[in-house]
């Protein structure tokens, strides 16, 4: 899928591209309680760019310049603007050209 295919309240989205830019990371309390470092990055492809999620243990395993697959992701609307989501079933795959 192409990143300017991408509507809000999409399931099981698998896209490519790479990530321009990165974000430090920031420490937010969670809903069930307890902490989760998060940082927010910009993945593009071809067709164009969206903002996405990295969360713990996502956010070193990627870096601006690498190219990544997202397996079984999701988009939501948050604050008027469609972002991507890994989420608690998909994947971030570092790939390799």
């Amino acid at each position: 899928m192409r990143i300017a295919d991408l509507k809000g309240e999409q399931s099981r989205v698998d896209v490519e591209g790479e990530i321009v830019e990165k974000g430090e990371p920031r420490s937010v309390n969670l809903r069930a309680g307890g902490s989760s470092d998060v940082a927010d990055c910009t993945i593009r492809d071809d067709s164009g760019s969206i903002k996405m999620t990295l969360w713990g243990e996502q956010i070193n395993a990627v870096d601006v310049g690498d190219k990544v697959r997202i397996e079984n992701g999701y988009t939501k609307a948050f604050r008027g603007e469609i972002q991507l989501n890994i989420g608690r079933y998909g994947k971030l795959v570092k790939v390799t050209m």
